[in-house]
C-alpha cells in the first residue's frame, strides 16, 4: 500500500513539473513596432511599390465573346493585348490596424488610364488595333492576416477581398475608329464582369507571392565565425488600435551550438508613444547572449606577437618606442615577446538609464619566445576592463564601439621577484588604449542586423539606453531600386552617439 502510494505521489510530481515547464513564459530578446505612423507612410510607399510592380509585371489578355445586336451580329470575340497601365490615382486609400486580427486596407474612387492592342473576329469582319481604357470608380478593401509559421517566419494572407470597377469608357484609335466607338458602349459592361472578376485573384496572387518571399526569410542568420543570431519570431504579432508588436526571440549561438544560455530574458515594455513610425526594443538578454555566444566559442582569446603589437600602436601612438623600451628596460628582453589575453569569464553587460557599459574579467600573460626554445612566461596577472559602449545605425545595422574607463589588476604570479606592478599597469593601460581595443572595435565594425521591411531604410533615428533594454525610435524610407544601395548595408542614415547617449541620425 505504501508503495504504490509513493509510485502515484512521484507521478503527480512529474505531470507537476512538465505542466510548470509547458506553462513557463518565455520573452522576447527583441520587440519590433510599427505605429499607425509607419501604416500611413506605407500608403506612400504602397503607390512607389505598385508603380514598380506595373513596370515589372505583365497584365494578362482579356478575352470574351459578346453579341452586338444592333448591328445584328451573333457574335465578336475580342482580345486586348499588351495591356499597359500609364497613370492610376488612388486619392482615399487608407491602412488601419484592426485589434486582434490584422490590418485593413481601403482604397475608394480611384482611376486608371489604360492603353491596349485589341483585335476582333466576327462572321463578317475581323480586324486590329489600339485603344485606351479609362477606369473610375475603383473599389478595394481587405484585410492583411499577418501570422507566423512553425519556423518563427512571417506569413501573410489576405481575408475578405472585395474590388470593384464601377466606370470604364473605352476609345479606340485607328482608320475605323468612328465605327467601332459608335459601338464601344455595348462592350463595356463585359468588360467591368471580366475585370471585377479578375480583381481579388490578381491581388490575392500578389500578395501569396509576398508571403513565398517571406518564407524564404533566413530567420537564423550567421554573424560572424563565431556565432548565430536567431530572429524567428515567438508569437503571431500582436495587434492593437494604435500599433503591431512582433515579438523575436533575438538570441545568440555558438556557431557549433544551437543550446540556448543558462539565463532566461526578462519582461520588458515599450513606451506608448507614436512620435516615429518604428520602434525597437533590444534587451539587456540579446546582448549578454552575444556576449555568452561568443566567450563560449572562444572569441575573446587573443594572440598578439611583437611584430602586430607594434603594428597596432604605431598607427594609434607616436609614443610606441618608450613603451617597448620601458618592456625592455623591466624584463631586460633581448628576444620576441607575445601577449595573450584570455576572458576568464563572458563578459558583464549593464543597460541602465543613459550608460551602457561592459565589464571585460580577462587574464593577460606575457610571454617570450625564440627560435629555438619554448615559450617562457615573464608575468601572468589578471584585470577587469570596464569600458562604456558607444552606439551608432549604420544603415540597418547597429554598431558598438568601445572606449576604456578604468581597470584593476590583480597581484601577479611571476617567476621574477622585482616585477613593479605600477609601471606593468602603465604599459597595460598602454597596450589595451592602442592595441587591443582599436582590435576588437574593428570586430565590432559588422554590427548587428536590425529586423526592417524589404526595401527600407532607417532615417531620423534616435537611440536610448534604458533601464535593461536599449531603445531605438526612427523613421522608415521607401527605397526604390534605382536608388537602392548596391550594398545591402548602405552607409545613409549614420547615428553617432555620444554625451548622453542620445544622437539623431543624418536624415
Amino acid at each position: 500500500m505504501c508503495t504504490k502510494m509513493v509510485q502515484v505521489l512521484w507521478g503527480c510530481f512529474l505531470l507537476w513539473n512538465l505542466y510548470i515547464s509547458s506553462t513557463q513564459t518565455t520573452y522576447p530578446g527583441i520587440k519590433a513596432r510599427a505605429t499607425q505612423r509607419a501604416l500611413d507612410y506605407g500608403v506612400q510607399a504602397g503607390v512607389l511599390m505598385i508603380e514598380q510592380m506595373i513596370k515589372e509585371r505583365n497584365i494578362p489578355d482579356l478575352k470574351g465573346s459578346e453579341s452586338l445586336e444592333f448591328l445584328k451580329v451573333d457574335y465578336v470575340n475580342y482580345n486586348f493585348s499588351n495591356i499597359k497601365i500609364n497613370a492610376f490615382s488612388f486619392p482615399n486609400t487608407s491602412l488601419a490596424f484592426v485589434p486582434g486580427v490584422g490590418i485593413k486596407a481601403l482604397t475608394n474612387h480611384g482611376t486608371a488610364n489604360i492603353s491596349t492592342n485589341w483585335d476582333v473576329k466576327s462572321p463578317l469582319f475581323q480586324d486590329t488595333g489600339g485603344a485606351d481604357l479609362f477606369l473610375s470608380g475603383i473599389y478595394f478593401t481587405g484585410i492583411l492576416i499577418l501570422a507566423q509559421n512553425d519556423f518563427g517566419q512571417p506569413t501573410l494572407k489576405l481575408q475578405d477581398c472585395y474590388a470593384q470597377v464601377s466606370h470604364a469608357h473605352v476609345s479606340f484609335t485607328g482608320e475605323l475608329s468612328v465605327l467601332y466607338n459608335s459601338f464601344a458602349e455595348p462592350m463595356e459592361k463585359p468588360i467591368l464582369k471580366n475585370l471585377n472578376e479578375m480583381l481579388c485573384p490578381i491581388i490575392t496572387g500578389e500578395v501569396e507571392a509576398l508571403n513565398a518571399n517571406l518564407s524564404m526569410l533566413e530567420v537564423l542568420t550567421k554573424i560572424d565565425n563565431y556565432t548565430l543570431l536567431d530572429y524567428s519570431l515567438m508569437s503571431s504579432p500582436e495587434i492593437t488600435e494604435n500599433y503591431i508588436d512582433l515579438n523575436l526571440k533575438g538570441v545568440f549561438y555558438p556557431l557549433e551550438n544551437l543550446t540556448d544560455p543558462p539565463f532566461s530574458p526578462l519582461p520588458f515594455v515599450l513606451p506608448e508613444r507614436s512620435d516615429s513610425m518604428f520602434y525597437i526594443g533590444i534587451s539587456e538578454y540579446f546582448f549578454k547572449s552575444a556576449s555568452f555566444a561568443h566567450f563560449t566559442a572562444g572569441a575573446f582569446n587573443i594572440t598578439l606577437s611583437t611584430k602586430e603589437i607594434s603594428s597596432h600602436l604605431v598607427r594609434h601612438s607616436q609614443g610606441v618606442g618608450n613603451v617597448l623600451s620601458r618592456i625592455a628596460e623591466i624584463y631586460i628582453l633581448s628576444q620576441p615577446f607575445m601577449v595573450r589575453i584570455m576572458a576568464t569569464e563572458p563578459p558583464v553587460i549593464s543597460l541602465l538609464p543613459g550608460n551602457f557599459t561592459l565589464d571585460i574579467p580577462a587574464s593577460i600573460v606575457i610571454l617570450t619566445q625564440s627560435e629555438n626554445s619554448t615559450a617562457e612566461t615573464i608575468v601572468s596577472m589578471d584585470f577587469v576592463a570596464s569600458t562604456s559602449v558607444s552606439l551608432v545605425i549604420l544603415g540597418q545595422r547597429l554598431i558598438c564601439s568601445l572606449s576604456l574607463n578604468r581597470f584593476r589588476l590583480s597581484l601577479p604570479e611571476s617567476n621574477r621577484s622585482n616585477i613593479e606592478v605600477l609601471r606593468f599597469e602603465n604599459i597595460l593601460s598602454f597596450i589595451l588604449h592602442f592595441g587591443i581595443l582599436p582590435l576588437a572595435n574593428a570586430k565590432l565594425q559588422q554590427g548587428f542586423p536590425l529586423p526592417n521591411p524589404h526595401k527600407i531604410s532607417f532615417v531620423n533615428s534616435d537611440i536610448e539606453v534604458l533601464e535593461h533594454f536599449l531603445l531605438i525610435s526612427t523613421d522608415l524610407k521607401y527605397e526604390t531600386p534605382l536608388k537602392q544601395q548596391p550594398s545591402f548595408y548602405g552607409w545613409e542614415g549614420l547615428n553617432l552617439i555620444s554625451g548622453r547617449w542620445r544622437g539623431k541620425s543624418v536624415p
